[in-house]
């Protein structure tokens, strides 16, 4: 972690799969980009409505995409979008990298930052094929991009945001927002004690410090 991460942009779009992948690794480090007043929005590949073991899709879906947008707005973020592709069935095709490159025109970012598409978080602990397939459905889309920067969430980036406990709390409530999905994933841990300990392991390094890390997918050479 030797790098800052950049600071000339104003608007940052957070392309993910799944409600919720904005606040595992990233959403300390949105909070203080909003904080100083930067803009930041939100698109998700899908509304996650296979993520709650024993409810039906058409039922999980909106609470899903209700539970993100109450989390968006605990670091500031006010737009949030849904491209309602199938959970669980993301593929880097034509048609998702369509939709990806309709949300970069719409939204005119000069930041874009996905989800992690490595194959293991860490030793024994595989990675989400969607996150994979959506993540690297971005890198693709963004090769023609050159006006604009592509980061992903990592457990070891090189570069960094340093964040304060205000921006800490405050992805803490973020994630804490995910209630339903996060009560039926651990119903033995509380979900803010869940939430706490999460933002704990993506921010707070060994020697007590707070950073949110990435990995730079694609560098912008334009203005």
């Amino acid at each position: 972690m030797t790098t800052p991460f950049p600071t000339d942009w104003h608007t940052a779009l957070v392309l993910v799969p799944h409600p919720d992948d904005a606040e595992y690794g990233m959403s300390a480090a949105v909070n203080r980009w909003t904080r100083e007043g930067k803009e930041v929005i939100y698109v998700m590949a899908t509304s996650g409505e296979a993520g709650i073991a024993g409810m039906d899709p058409e039922e999980a879906g909106p609470i899903r995409e209700a539970e993100q947008i109450r989390s968006a707005a605990a670091v500031g973020v006010h737009t949030v979008d849904f491209l309602h592709f199938p959970d669980g069935q993301l593929t880097n095709d034509a048609s998702m990298r369509a939709a990806i490159d309709h949300a970069l025109e719409r939204h005119q970012p000069q930041m874009v930052i996905t989800i992690f598409t490595g194959e293991e978080y860490a030793p024994g602990i595989r990675n989400q094929s969607d996150h994979m397939m959506f993540g690297q459905a971005v890198a693709e889309t963004m090769e023609d991009h050159d006006d604009q920067w592509l980061f992903e969430t990592a457990p070891e980036g090189e570069y960094f945001v340093d964040v304060t406990d205000e921006d800490v709390e405050a992805a803490v409530a973020a994630l804490a927002e995910h209630d339903q999905y996060l009560r039926v994933l651990d119903p033995e841990t509380p979900v803010i004690e869940q939430a706490r300990n999460q933002v704990d392991m993506s921010t707070l390094g060994a020697d007590g410090s707070r950073r949110s890390t990435f990995i730079l997918r694609h560098e912008r050479t334009a203005n």
